[in-house]
């Protein structure tokens, strides 16, 4: 197979121009960088840590991640979805004619750290105990373009050149898994709690199903939607913001239990705990009220904290929760009056607002009773609630689509369950009666008319059609999925626990020509991976004091060298 040489005429770094014209060099062997073919792998670093045995014959594939090339043997570390494992090339191991070339040109000259290749071999343990593959063989899988920004350890143990910049990391999650594996695990995590959450529901006999994304009235929750357009109906459609009326209709359609894990859009701020795209389970299930969820949403955290982690305890910052039920329940009148001293019972929008304004919470005329209670209750209430407390019996104003609490006026039968001062689930005895549901929708529609942009701007006839049909006495629970893993994993940050959190537009990367002294400069740099002293850099490169701090200056500027000290000793490195 013939394969073309590369031409670039990207603007790139030295150490990017140098890989790719080892790309080149490669395609003038007949070696291709990118192969399509399928390369069988019989093992994983896991599995041959838990099923080692001399001389195993193994063949495994994965990234070079460091070597320590010693003439013609050199150890490497290769890593693969499961770990590292350490492996040992050697020259006549691997070249055992006369043609020494895969070795001393390919594996010591043309291939990189970062670099994916196919290594087949056999097992030995070296005198120092560790666990090695002897190659045998091995076999360019992808080339890497860009270095990666490895992490380097002093003789004191002090690591340096650590990927830990948030942003970087938050935006090249491709980089920040590879050189950070104690980051897969927390994701890792997030997949044993949905899979947790779907036995638990299964097992007790409900039903997994999925609802439209695309909805032509937002309903379900109070937030601001995204909006887009319909060309072919030319109408507006919205990103959905809750998932919940959906499937109320199909309680009503006769499912006495669905669930739905569901990604939901809100058109508001982003912070450490909210991000404009995220996941929340919700589950309904009929002749069920706000007690019965109570019972069952304590069990259920049990049972996930216990699948994550091995047992129902999580740390979160300086706190360790307990997920084991059952969780202590207080009414939001009584949290409010604990924390403030004001009784919210009967108080008119007069009055809160006035309650609101004197202890310091920022509000405005566009805010109802619900949410001058909601705004009352999170600055004084919420940062008290450590240990996961339910938050029970909610103002009618703050709870559009709940039943009307059976013995208490002017309250409703929810609850929100509160865990380090954060909301993580929301539940309810669900509305069913359509009469008043028209009215609260009518509320709503008059606060968003006031100039509440999170109230309710429509009215879903549709869904008010399916409650006359009858659906029956029943509670829904909704999980934010990204907080609940959050407290799993102990994460402050949302973005932490998102593969691909919402960010801002990335900033353009400057560009600049090289001149020949910066190229001179990049050469003496780029002809080892460890770190120059800057004396030697300097003697090396022959440039007069001038032309030296100009062009050092220049690369040091545009981020391309770093000059460092370490100890007594000050060191030049790329980038």
């Amino acid at each position: 197979m013939q394969f073309e040489k590369i031409e670039f005429t990207m603007q790139l770094s030295e150490q990017e121009i140098i890989r790719r014209e080892k790309l080149n060099k490669l395609v003038e062997m007949g070696i291709n960088a990118f192969p399509a073919d399928e390369y069988v792998i019989t093992d994983t670093t896991e599995s041959i840590k838990q099923n080692f045995s001399e001389s195993k014959q193994v063949k495994i594939a994965g990234r070079l991640m460091s070597r320590r090339i010693q003439g013609k043997a050199s150890f490497a570390e290769l890593q693969d979805s499961t770990g590292k494992i350490q492996v040992y090339f050697n020259r006549d191991e691997i070249c055992t004619g006369e043609d020494k070339t895969l070795y001393n040109d390919v594996y010591k000259h043309l291939l990189d750290i970062g670099d994916i290749i196919g290594v087949e071999g056999e097992l030995f343990t070296t005198q120092v105990g560790e666990k090695t593959v002897l190659v045998k063989n091995f076999t360019l899988l992808t080339k890497s373009l860009r270095p990666l920004p490895l992490a380097k350890t002093d003789e004191n143990g002090v690591v340096h050149d650590a990927f830990n910049d948030a942003e970087l990391r938050y935006r090249q999650r491709y980089v920040d898994l590879t050189v950070n594996p104690h980051v897969k695990e927390i994701f890792v995590k997030r997949t044993k709690l949905f899979n947790a959450m779907r036995t638990f529901f299964n097992d007790a006999g409900y039903f997994e199903v999925e609802t439209p994304i695309l909805q032509s009235i937002p309903g379900g929750a109070a937030a601001r939607p995204f909006i887009t357009h319909h060309n072919a109906l030319d109408i507006p459609l919205y990103l959905r913001i809750a998932n919940e009326l959906y499937l109320k209709r199909l309680i009503v359609g006769g499912f006495d239990g669905v669930y739905e894990f569901s990604k939901n859009f809100r058109n508001e701020g982003m912070d450490r705990t909210h991000n404009p795209e995220f996941t929340a389970m919700e589950i309904y299930v009929a002749y069920k009220d706000y007690n019965w969820m109570m019972d069952f949403t304590e069990k259920l955290l049990e049972f996930c904290a216990t699948s994550v982690n091995g047992n129902a305890e999580s740390t979160f910052g300086e706190h360790t929760i307990s997920w084991k039920a059952p969780y202590p329940r207080v009414s939001m009148t009584e949290a409010i009056l604990k924390y403030t001293g004001f009784d919210i019972t009967g108080k008119t929008e007069q009055e809160l607002f006035d309650f609101a304004k004197s202890i310091g919470i920022d509000v405005n005329e566009t805010m109802g009773k619900g949410k001058l209670i909601d705004e009352i209750f999170g600055e004084k209430c919420e940062g008290n609630f450590i240990q996961p407390t339910f938050i029970t019996d909610y103002p009618i104003e703050m709870s559009p689509l709940t039943k009307k609490h059976r013995s208490k006026e002017g309250l409703t039968e929810r609850f929100e369950l509160m865990v380090c001062g954060k909301e993580i689930a929301n539940a309810y005895s669900e509305l069913n009666d359509p009469i008043d549901q028209r009215e609260r929708f009518e509320e709503q529609l008059k606060l968003s008319e006031k100039g509440d942009d999170e109230a309710t701007g429509f009215i879903d006839e549709d869904f008010l059609r399916a409650l006359e049909y009858g659906m029956p006495p029943t509670s829904g629970l909704g999980i934010g999925m990204d907080r609940l893993i959050m407290f799993l994993t102990n994460n402050p940050s949302i973005q932490e626990v998102l593969f691909f959190p919402q960010m801002r537009p990335e900033k353009a990367v400057p560009q600049i020509e090289l001149g020949e002294d910066e190229k001179v400069i990049l050469e003496i740099l780029n002809s080892q991976e460890d770190a120059f002293s800057l004396t030697e850099v300097k003697e090396r490169s022959q440039l007069s004091g001038k032309k030296w701090d100009k062009a050092s200056k220049n690369l040091t500027k545009h981020g391309m060298v770093k000059v460092e000290k370490i100890d007594d000793n000050i060191l030049m490195k790329l980038v």
